[in-house]
């Protein structure tokens, strides 16, 4: 029973430590102190260590002897292979959606939209990129296809410790979302497709630009 109950307090901590990355409290490339984490989390170095292994194999973390636990950092070129596969499913996961999506489904994307707009205003490069995360995986559900939705959300989730700052390009991020339901609305399957490539496309020079590489 002692030991079901160690395993239940190690999965319990990886979930705080999962939601802390989500909610980008560590910054890619930075340093995660152990310490502070037993202390605010009230729990013993060894469920954190246990959690900390199961996040390093995810591809969240990176621990270096004697040196210390680091978020991931994706670098330019990585970044560019997962944009390039994204690009391809989110096209295909926006095909699907343009034929099946609900009225409610929809409604969730134009309130999407709405809080998306409301903080354009203050450039809050945190809250925005929960926005656009929700965005895409509304998508995603729309496309009603159970292993395409398993696909992106796991490259979602391996983008997690990308660092690249969108401010410069958020109002245009927000005009591609806008497009992108009404050619869901009007349920246009290629002009779906073609609007979330033109965004991955944006994604991906501005992440070349902030990193002075030149695309060719």
């Amino acid at each position: 029973m002692a030991k079901i109950k160690r395993q239940g307090l190690r999965d319990l901590v990886y979930r705080e430590l999962h939601e802390m990355i989500e909610n980008s409290r560590f910054s890619p490339g930075g340093r995660i102190v152990v310490e502070d984490l037993t202390k605010e989390l009230g729990v013993s170095r060894t469920p954190v260590w246990q959690a900390i292994g199961l996040l390093e194999r995810e591809g969240y973390l990176t621990y270096k002897p004697n040196v210390g636990v680091f978020m991931q950092e994706i670098s330019p070129n990585d970044a560019l292979d997962l944009y390039s596969v994204r690009g391809v499913l989110e096209g295909m996961a926006a095909r699907l959606a343009s034929e099946g999506i609900s009225i409610s489904q929809l409604k969730e994307l134009r309130e999407n939209l709405s809080r998306q707009e409301s903080i354009l205003p203050e450039k809050n490069f945190i809250e925005y990129s929960k926005l656009d995360f929700d965005f895409h995986a509304l998508v995603y559900q729309a496309s009603n296809n159970n292993c395409l939705i398993e696909l992106l959300d796991n490259l979602k989730h391996k983008m997690k410790p990308l660092v690249c700052d969108i401010t410069p390009i958020m109002n245009e991020l927000y005009l591609h979302h806008q497009e992108i339901v009404q050619a869901l609305e009007d349920k246009d399957p290629e002009r779906a497709h073609d609007l979330f490539l033109r965004h991955n496309d944006l994604m991906i020079k501005q992440i070349f630009m902030q990193r002075k590489f030149d695309l060719k």
